[in-house]
């Protein structure tokens, strides 16, 4: 493929043809009779109470009906069933342009997110370092790599630009990487104080941050309904778009003096991106990041659009499928939302940051925290020239950095909040 050749390779039709995804996760130092270590860390057995069933009753923020367990959702005449074989623990489908939800499982369970609590890391972080910012990498920066996390291959007394760790983030979902990049950032402890907060100003208040890359940690948790939101903000950065929007990278290897540094090919773990595994690649994705632990299961928030409708989906734990549950199940709900669009009431709506929240009916959700909004997170104001840039060039997807496809994200108008009730 000529597009080895470059530095970054963007989607294209091409890319979208099945490849062999390299091993997800690098095998822990010790051997051991447990079962192979999942894509992004080695965590902790799950406790069996949290893995019961969804409590009762949930957060309400974008809707009483979102805080109900069990699925949520309002057929019209004409509107397709939902996929009768969805085993996700919880899940969510909404419109990226407009915010309403059109289906709902759980949305508001708090569970463990794996990976995709990268996408809040990066929506906090990415603002506020330079892409070309150049950093020698210390054994200090490398500490608390937890044993059996998945690595993109960063290694000390080497340099690296942040474009370069933002594609291992994002590609490789390497938690190297990302402890590097919380390095510059101040420090870990600072980092997840900085998305903590960034949570609490976008409303995902389900969301409590114990380490910045996703790694099992004992009440680390996240919901379907706020890894949407989170989604939802990143994409409105051109970079954030690029990196969640690359198929294939070259990443740094070997750096020795008086020689040529050497590359090593990268490839997205997202299989409905690549079509590895024996996925077929879905037409239309756009992103933004997928994850498994031994806590989590298999987490995923996925972006696509099919003609001018965006959709996100979020799937969270789903019991069938192996590995590749967690793709097959989102490509349904895609599949569901693009042919419910116009014939579903929405069940609830993603509601904006609290900075923007100006609705005179109810109130701002309430934080469960301290702390202020990390400087730089929250890029937008107001609710014009937002873009998600989720862009179709000749059938197959083609992420268009630059917001050359961009949709005007309309905040809504209902109630918001904790007993704001549904805005239907």
């Amino acid at each position: 493929m000529s597009a080895k050749k470059t530095a970054l390779t963007v989607l294209s039709a091409a890319l979208l043809l099945p490849a062999v995804l390299m091993a997800p996760a690098s095998a822990p130092a010790e051997a051991a009779p447990a079962p192979p270590p999942p894509a992004d860390g080695k965590g902790q057995p799950p406790k069996a109470p949290d893995a019961a069933a969804p409590p009762p009753s949930m957060s309400t923020v974008g809707g009483a009906r979102l805080g109900q367990p069990g699925t949520q959702v309002n057929l019209l005449p004409g509107a397709p069933a939902l996929p009768a074989n969805l085993s996700g623990r919880s899940w969510i489908v909404a419109d990226a342009e407009t915010g309403e939800v059109l289906a709902a499982h759980n949305a508001h369970w708090r569970l463990p997110p794996a990976s995709t609590m990268k996408m809040l890391f990066a929506d906090t972080v990415l603002p506020g370092l330079p892409k070309d910012k150049v950093h020698l990498v210390t054994d200090e920066d490398m500490e608390g790599v937890g044993p059996g996390s998945s690595l993109v291959g960063v290694k000390e007394d080497h340099e690296y630009s942040v474009h370069d760790l933002w594609l291992g983030v994002f590609l490789r979902s390497g938690n190297d990487a990302v402890h590097v990049l919380s390095a510059m950032n101040g420090g870990i402890e600072k980092t997840v104080k900085d998305m903590q907060a960034h949570a609490e100003e976008l409303q995902a208040l389900d969301t409590h941050v114990v380490s910045p890359d996703g790694y099992d940690a004992p009440e680390q948790v996240s919901s379907a309904y706020d890894l949407t939101l989170v989604a939802r903000s990143g994409l409105q950065k051109q970079d954030f778009r690029e990196y969640c929007g690359t198929a294939e990278a070259k990443f740094p290897g070997r750096q020795e003096a008086g020689r040529p540094r050497e590359y090593f090919e990268i490839q997205n773990t997202n299989r409905l991106m690549t079509g590895a595994g024996g996925i077929t690649p879905y037409k239309g994705i756009a992103g933004v990041k997928n994850g498994n632990t031994t806590m989590a299961g298999s987490t995923f928030t996925g972006a696509a659009q099919r003609g001018d409708k965006k959709l996100l989906v979020t799937v969270m734990n789903p019991d069938n499928g192996g590995l590749n549950g967690v793709y097959e199940e989102t490509a349904q709900l895609f599949d569901w939302g693009f042919a419910a669009a116009g014939k579903v009431k929405p069940v609830g709506e993603l509601v904006p940051p609290k900075s923007l929240d100006a609705s005179p009916l109810g109130s701002p959700a309430q934080t469960h925290g301290k702390g202020k909004p990390a400087a730089g997170g929250q890029a937008a104001s107001g609710s014009g020239g937002l873009g998600t840039a989720l862009g179709i060039a000749g059938g197959a997807l083609a992420v268009l950095t630059g917001g050359a496809f961009v949709v005007n994200r309309r905040w809504p108008r209902g109630r918001r909040g904790p007993g704001g009730g549904d805005a239907l």
